[in-house]
C-alpha cells in the first residue's frame, strides 16, 4: 500500500453557488450554499485515502465546531489524524468560495489554526513521516514549516511534492532545492518567475528559470489543458479528458493527492500524470471539494467512459 503523508492545512469550506457576483454594494440573492471540509493539505489527503493510500496527515485545527468536524472527516475518511493538533483559542481555518454557473470560482482563505502548525510539530511526528514514501506540501501553513519539513525530508531521502498555493513571491526557492516536484499552476507559476504563461512554450520556458534554480521537476498544472511536466531532460504535455465541468473547486487538489497515490504505489511520472489528470476531470463533474472525489471504483467506472484506460 502506498504511504503518503501531508503536512499542512485544512479548512472547512463554505460554498455558495452564484448566479453572477454582484457589484460593490449590491445584495443578490444566492441558489444554493453548503459547508463542507476543504483546504488544500487535507483535500490532497482525502483524495490519496479515497482511491487507497495509507495517508498522515499532519496539522491544527481551532478549539471550535469546525475545527470537531474536521477531525471526524479525518477519521470517516481513514486518515491518519493523531498529528492534528487543536489550537485553543483560535478559529479554524475556513474559506468561503463562491462558483459561477461555468463551474468557475473564486475563493479567500482565513488560516486560523493552520497559521499555527510549526517547525516543532513536524518534529514531532517525524518518526511517522519518516515511514511515508512521499511528503506532501502546500503554503497554506507557516513558510518556515515548509521549509523544515523539506530539510528532513531531504535529510532522510524521502521525496517531496511542493504544491506552491496559495504562491507568494516570499517564498525562498533556495531553501526548496531538493524538493522533487513543484507543482504550481500557471498563475502561481507566472508569479514566481515573472515570466508569461500564456502558451505552452511560456510555461516550459518559465519552468526551466525553476530548474535553473534547484528545483528537480516542475508540473505545472493548466485546468483543461492538462499539465505540462518539465525536467532537465525535456518537457512532456499531459493533456486532460473532456468533460462538463459542474464545480472546479478543489480540482488541483484531487490532481496532486491522486498523482502522489499512483506514484507512490509505483507508477512512472508519466503514468502517474495520467490517471491524475483524469481523476482531476471526474472530480469537476461533481460538486464541492472532497464530497466529488471519487473512490478507485467510481475513478475506473469514468475511466472506462473516456480514451485512455483503466487503472
Amino acid at each position: 500500500m502506498a504511504r503518503i503523508a501531508v503536512v499542512g492545512s485544512n479548512m472547512t469550506d463554505l460554498v455558495t453557488y452564484i448566479t453572477r457576483m454582484p457589484a460593490r454594494g449590491e445584495t443578490l440573492e444566492a441558489p444554493r450554499f453548503e459547508i463542507g471540509p476543504g483546504g488544500k493539505g487535507a483535500n490532497q489527503a482525502v483524495a490519496a485515502a479515497r482511491l487507497g493510500s495509507e495517508v498522515l496527515m499532519v496539522s491544527k485545527v481551532g478549539d471550535d465546531v469546525f475545527g470537531r468536524n474536521t477531525l471526524a472527516n479525518f477519521a470517516e475518511q481513514g486518515v491518519d489524524a493523531r498529528h492534528v493538533g487543536v489550537v485553543a483559542g483560535v478559529s479554524s481555518g475556513v474559506a468561503p468560495i463562491f462558483v459561477e454557473p461555468s463551474g468557475e470560482n473564486s475563493i479567500l482563505i482565513i488560516k486560523g489554526a493552520n497559521n499555527h502548525l510549526r517547525p516543532a510539530d513536524v518534529d514531532a511526528a517525524a518518526a511517522d513521516l519518516l515511514r511515508c514514501d512521499l511528503i506532501l506540501l502546500q503554503l497554506e501553513v507557516p513558510l518556515e514549516t515548509i521549509y523544515h519539513t523539506v530539510a528532513l525530508a531531504t535529510a532522510h531521502g524521502r521525496r517531496v511534492v511542493l504544491n506552491p498555493a496559495p504562491a507568494t513571491r516570499e517564498l525562498d526557492l533556495a531553501k526548496l532545492r531538493d524538493v522533487a516536484f513543484f507543482t504550481p499552476n500557471r498563475g502561481e507559476l507566472a508569479l514566481l518567475t515573472g515570466m508569461p504563461t500564456e502558451t505552452l512554450a511560456q510555461i516550459e520556458a518559465a519552468a526551466r528559470t525553476l530548474l535553473d534554480r534547484g528545483i528537480r521537476t516542475v508540473i505545472a498544472t493548466l485546468g483543461h489543458d492538462g499539465v505540462l511536466l518539465v525536467t532537465p531532460e525535456g518537457a512532456t504535455h499531459v493533456p486532460t479528458v473532456e468533460v462538463t465541468p459542474v464545480d472546479t473547486t478543489g480540482a488541483g487538489d484531487a490532481f496532486i493527492g491522486s498523482f502522489a497515490h499512483f506514484l507512490a504505489g509505483g507508477a512512472d511520472v508519466k503514468q502517474a500524470l495520467h490517471w491524475a489528470v483524469r481523476y482531476a476531470a471526474h472530480s469537476v463533474t461533481g460538486r464541492g471539494t472532497q464530497r466529488s472525489y471519487g473512490d478507485m471504483a467510481a475513478f475506473r467506472a469514468f475511466c472506462a467512459t473516456v480514451p485512455g484506460g483503466v487503472p
